[in-house]
């Protein structure tokens, strides 16, 4: 009997320790990130900012549920489950944002937190939320440097112009993209995420197809972390 309440105890533990966790990365065509998937209880997905901030919320469309594929970042069904929100009484940082989706709780700094931190979001369940300082370079101060256990890092002020500022890696995958000095037609773009690559239509192809994806697939399972790369 003790040990099927250990076993019963451990799952869980188990099950409110993986509740939250990065469902997709979507990357725009352009290469610029533009939404962190998070999912929570219930499978409701939060879509976040670079920066923490959430865009949306909601469950996956229903005919995308089965499969796991297409672009849900701006396709979320409404979520019907418990939605509360912080109230008047609460600190004016987090004042009326978001307080529970079902039964996660979101966190966020409050108003005598560090002025670049108040506001944004501190916690989404058990998974911490952590960002660059106001120190740090300015291509990526104030954006997400972790969300609980997997780093986020961003290319610098001082690389290319094409990509300063964009996402570098997402836990073990390396992103890279064209620079600046390539075709003008896809300079900027996704080059490789971790081992899988990707090339485009050149200025020189027909008007039609330049600056179109030619090889690499719009979504990729890699290192446990899924892109979709519209």
């Amino acid at each position: 009997m003790k040990k099927i309440f250990s076993i019963v105890l451990v799952l869980l533990v188990s099950a409110g320790a993986f509740s939250q966790a990065i469902s997709k990365i979507t990357l725009g065509s352009n290469g610029n990130l533009e939404a962190i998937s998070i999912t929570i209880d219930d499978n409701v997905i939060i879509n976040l900012s670079d920066d923490g901030t959430i865009q949306k919320f909601g469950l996956q469309p229903y005919n995308m549920r089965t499969e796991n594929y297409g672009d849900y970042t701006d396709k979320l069904d409404p979520y019907n489950g418990r939605i509360e929100y912080y109230t008047q009484f609460d600190n004016e940082a987090f004042r009326g944002k978001v307080k529970y989706i079902g039964k996660t709780q979101i966190t966020y700094y409050a108003s005598y937190d560090d002025e670049q931190l108040k506001g944004k979001i501190k916690s989404i369940g058990t998974s911490l939320v952590s960002y660059y300082q106001k120190f740090e370079d300015e291509a990526f101060r104030g954006k997400m440097s972790k969300f609980g256990s997997t780093d986020f890092a961003f290319y610098s002020s001082f690389d290319n112009p094409a990509f300063k500022g964009k996402l570098r890696t997402v836990g073990l995958n390396n992103i890279t993209y064209y620079s600046s000095y390539d075709d003008k037609a896809y300079a900027g773009k996704i080059k490789s995420i971790g081992n899988v690559s990707y090339t485009y239509y050149s200025s020189f192809d027909r008007p039609e197809y330049r600056g179109a994806r030619k090889t690499g697939s719009q979504q990729q399972y890699i290192n446990g972390i899924k892109f979709y790369v519209k």
